[in-house]
């Protein structure tokens, strides 16, 4: 069974300044279409890509849980300063085929982190 994955982002400003932007990515007809739910430990957690033949992962979006007030930090691998990303509102991010892996480090033990695979 194939999925077809279709993602875009949408913004809308009001205020001193009004309109709607959607930014479309091209869609992924190879997509894994899953979800998965994760605890990240204190530290470095390596997130490897699904891995399935037929499949490609183009993106994935970060969904932490509602509330959590821990720091975690996006990176390449383990040794890399990486970015801060928010505690709780989603992040997606667009890979190059050639990544298999990145890292999540987390200032402690966050539970239910969901990660939207397409």
């Amino acid at each position: 069974m194939s999925v077809s994955a279709t993602r875009s982002t949408t913004i809308t400003f009001s205020g001193d300044v009004s309109g709607t932007e959607t930014i479309s990515a091209a869609t992924n007809a190879a997509s894994p279409g899953s979800v998965t739910v994760q605890t990240l430990s204190s530290g470095a957690n390596t997130i490897t890509l699904p891995a399935t033949t037929g499949v490609t992962v183009v993106s994935v979006t970060i969904v932490p849980p509602t509330g959590n007030t821990t720091a975690i930090t996006l990176k390449g691998v383990s040794g890399d300063t990486g970015i801060r990303i928010h505690n709780t509102d989603p992040t997606t991010v667009a890979f190059d085929s050639s990544v298999t892996t990145f890292v999540l480090n987390a200032g402690s033990s966050i539970t239910g982190v969901r990660f939207f695979w397409s």
